[in-house]
């Protein structure tokens, strides 16, 4: 002040705003204070492994395991791993920590692949409707199970042939069906032996008792009470933790992130000691492991496949957790602790659900395979079956369904985020102040769009959405980002801007990511892009199959999705100036706003010698650039 007197500090001030509202020391005392950052790195990693361990890993790999082989599996899972999922686990958090922006406006660094981001964001704001609705499901179940006995511990008609403990099994005896032709001391041949499927006790309960189900998805039927207000409760959970950004829920995931890991080797300890859970194990990843699974090109698609979507690559969110982080942040580091406890968890957590399924298969005195499920029949069918058969079986219930909702909470956290923050990023003067409201309208909206999920005919909209919009739909959104980045904005220009935050590494230390992020990485998804549209079959839901009209609204929601990539790089090439090749090229360089968001971390490549290189200011642009870099330097 006493330098440049009142009317020079003035003159300063609207000259470079950035410099004073930027300033480390003011307000929350954050790095970056007028966006944010981190409270500690452990708000971070926590927040991070929340959202990347989901249900997948609870609902899904386990199956895969099973299905591709047992313990021969890990063999493709952890070298997917390798090859996919750490490289570009580390790319997107790189990405969006350099910038310190959301997925939409990261793509500064090539604004003709913005509308990628776009679409990343609309992935996670459908996905988020259902998301929302699998917490919703898990509220329910735990408020349920706090009854003895649990509510689908038997069926509760005992007159309704369609629900049994055990399979009804008829003798045709003389062209008439007997179901006690044991009792009568008759002798059955095997070629007259019928059995009726029926519904398990549990199967029963989630379909005509939870769900409410109707018979397909044209048969909407009313709302369903007591879904609509877990599916409230839910997202008043998700806007509450949500109320201060990362401030509320980097407290928030302390718990929620830590807590399933409890409930895991409670369950496994259980698990272990039941009956039969041997026989449940040895299928998960024991001696019946089979190495010749390994030949088999769909084994190693799954594994890719599962790898992927476990640690949310493509969704936007590790963009956006990353984007609040210090800029000097070793996200290197971090990237390897995320993605090596995700797949840590599911291991771990399979044991849990095989040693009690085993459990169940020798209660039933059936092989294994058919009582292991995946997604939903897992979760809602055969897990809350096996544990019905426990003693203190409410407790057992309780705590799996809190695990679940612990889980699914921590991944909504970062979904919610994402949608804030691009907002924040967008219109930062219109939301900075704003951001509790900002928050709850998001968790209204996506509770109000919600409700049909609800509805009678609510888990064919959720089958439809997961199989449409999370599906092949994120491979093509991440083959774009690894091109626009490797290729067209340069790998090797990336690589110094991770110098930047992490110092410098050897030729060698990026030998291998340069491998992965040009050549293996990319191809892997291409090829597993390929076959998932080759092999793409329409959804069902059990046996139900979709009506026409309900897989052309699956379509319109791909399309919804994509769209945004080529209206968005259309829109810009409009926009742009000069011919149709130097728009192109310009549009594949960087802008004016990508840049380390504090100025004190831009360092000479992305000030002083760029502001010379910008040809854009008409009147001396290299002396207005001196003036600019001169006052940051005494400021």
């Amino acid at each position: 002040m006493r330098k440049y007197g009142w009317k020079g500090f003035k003159d300063l001030i609207l000259r470079n705003p950035v410099v004073v509202d930027q300033d480390p020391h003011l307000d929350s005392g954050d790095e970056n204070a007028e966006r944010g950052n981190w409270s500690n790195k452990r708000d971070y990693i926590l927040s991070m492994i929340g959202y990347a361990v989901g249900l997948g890993n609870i609902w899904r790999f386990p199956y895969l395991a099973y299905k591709n082989g047992g313990g021969a599996f890990l063999i493709p899972y952890f070298t997917m791993l390798v090859v996919t999922g750490i490289p570009l686990f580390f790319l997107e958090s790189a990405f969006g920590q350099f910038c310190s922006q959301g997925p939409i406006n990261v793509w500064r660094a090539v604004p003709i692949l913005q509308g990628v981001g776009i679409g990343m964001v609309m992935v996670t704001l459908i996905v988020s409707i259902y998301y929302n609705v699998i917490i919703a499901y898990s509220l329910y179940y735990m408020f349920a199970s706090m009854q003895f006995p649990l509510p689908w511990s038997s069926c509760p008609n005992q007159t309704d042939t369609n629900c049994s403990d055990t399979p009804i099994v008829y003798c045709n005896v003389s062209g008439v069906l007997t179901d006690n032709w044991t009792q009568q001391n008759n002798t059955c041949n095997s070629s007259d032996i019928i059995t009726k499927a029926v519904q398990s006790p549990s199967e029963y309960y989630w379909d005509n008792v939870a769900l409410q189900r109707s018979s397909d998805l044209g048969e909407t039927g009313p709302v369903v009470w007591h879904l609509a207000l877990c599916l409230l409760l839910s997202s008043i959970l998700v806007a509450a933790a949500l109320i201060r950004g990362i401030k509320s829920s980097g407290k928030v995931v302390y718990f929620t992130a830590t807590f399933p890991y409890a409930v895991i080797l409670i369950l496994l300890i259980r698990g272990v000691t039941l009956e039969g859970a041997k026989d449940g194990i040895e299928f998960y990843i024991g001696t019946q492991s089979n190495l010749t699974k390994l030949t088999e090109a769909q084994v190693w698609k799954d594994a890719a496949t599962q790898t992927f979507y476990s640690l949310s690559i493509g969704w936007g969110g590790l963009m956006t957790l990353a984007s609040y982080n210090n800029f000097h942040n070793n996200v290197f580091k971090d990237s390897f602790v995320v993605t090596l406890t995700n797949a840590g968890t599911s291991v771990f957590a399979g044991f849990a659900i095989f040693s009690i399924l085993g459990h169940m298969a020798h209660i039933y005195k059936i092989p294994v395979e058919e009582v292991v499920k995946e997604g939903f029949g897992l979760a809602f069918i055969a897990y809350p079956g096996a544990l019905s058969k426990l003693p203190i079986s409410p407790l057992w219930s309780i705590l799996f369904f809190f695990m679940l909702l612990t889980v699914g909470l921590d991944s909504q956290f970062a979904g919610i985020e994402v949608l804030t923050t691009c907002l924040l990023d967008a219109f930062p003067k219109a939301f900075k102040s704003k951001r509790a409201l900002l928050t709850i309208t998001a968790c209204s909206v996506l509770y109000l769009l919600g409700l049909p999920c609800v509805t009678r005919a609510g888990i064919y909209w959720v089958t439809l959405i997961d199989q449409f919009v999370a599906s092949w739909v994120l491979l093509f959104l991440v083959l774009l980002e690894i091109v626009g980045i490797s290729y067209v904005y340069g790998g090797n220009r990336f690589i110094k801007d991770i110098e930047m935050m992490v110092g410098k590494k050897s030729f060698g230390f990026w030998l291998w990511w340069r491998a992965c992020w040009f050549f293996i990485s990319p191809c892997i998804i291409l090829v597993i892009l390929g076959w998932s549209v080759v092999t793409f079959a329409p959804p069902t839901y059990g046996n139900v199959e979709y009506p026409s009209w309900g897989l052309a609204l699956g379509w319109c929601m791909v399309v919804f999705v994509l769209i945004w990539i080529p209206a968005v790089a259309v829109y810009k090439l409009i926009k742009a100036n000069g011919n149709p090749w130097k728009r192109l090229k310009s549009l594949c360089s960087p802008s004016e706003g990508w840049h380390p968001y504090l100025d004190i971390h831009r360092g000479e490549r992305y000030s002083k010698e760029r502001c010379f290189r910008k040809k854009s200011e008409k009147n001396h642009p290299e002396q207005r650039c001196n003036v600019l870099w001169r006052n940051v330097q005494k400021a």
